[in-house]
């Protein structure tokens, strides 16, 4: 990696810097466009006392899930516990600190942390245990809390394609979290199913300038889908 050229060989060399007890920010939405190799190397280093930043936290035995059996995180800011079995018995033992987070609200904090924007008021989860503790403003006479934005040390991040100087682009549905978290990181990596040389993408395609990205490295990836439904 040198220059503007961001590419890595390895998911060794991509994760280089992690350490315990960082703010970890992972794409993904189900298991729809999560970085599942970049979590994988994170089981495989053994880094310990995360706190974990994602919609969710996979399912059992694959993507953010894996760092649950080891109980390599400490704490998860999520929206959905999801089909993760092992999510809700650490959660329900008190082994795993957990805050839920209105789905909307979680997009927008990443999105102001990224922005630079410290804190914003919303009226989701006002009357609810999630405005409990939080400053309340009325804008035209309807209350609103006060929620501080995300950013994390390290945002991990799936992608489609990407050029050599990081700008990226999301398959449809696999867009999701995905820019948001890489707004949002201080060390941003992203892996993607093609890397190509500069030029070749189209500008305006492009979702997440390179100007945000740190490394990038192209995987392989099984694409499981979450619940699969067949009609009798």
């Amino acid at each position: 990696m040198a220059g503007f050229d961001k590419r890595v060989g390895s998911y060794r060399e991509a994760m280089e810097g992690i350490e315990d007890g960082m703010t970890l920010l992972a794409g993904g939405f189900g298991l729809c466009g999560i970085p599942e190799n970049l979590i994988a190397e994170i089981k495989r280093r053994g880094t310990r006392d995360l706190t974990v930043v994602s919609n969710n936290c996979g399912i059992d035995g694959f993507g953010l899930g894996v760092l649950l059996e080891d109980r390599q995180i400490r704490k998860m800011v999520a929206s959905y516990v999801g089909e993760n079995a092992l999510f809700e018995q650490q959660l329900l033992n008190g082994e795993l600190e957990v805050v839920l987070t209105p789905q909307g609200s979680l997009a927008e904090k990443l999105r102001a942390g990224g922005a630079g924007i410290p804190a914003f008021f919303t009226a989701s989860g006002y009357g609810t245990p999630i405005a409990e503790g939080k400053d309340v403003r009325y804008f035209n006479d309807r209350p609103y809390i006060l929620e501080e934005a995300i950013q994390g040390d390290v945002a991990i991040v799936k992608g489609w394609k990407a050029d050599w100087y990081g700008n990226v682009i999301y398959r449809h549905t696999a867009r999701n979290f995905n820019p948001m978290v890489a707004s949002a990181g201080k060390l941003t990596i992203v892996e993607v199913e093609e890397i190509v040389k500069p030029g070749e993408l189209d500008p305006a395609q492009i979702h997440t300038p390179g100007v945000y990205v740190d490394r990038v490295i192209r995987g392989e990836f099984e694409k499981r889908i979450e619940k699969r439904t067949l009609r009798d």
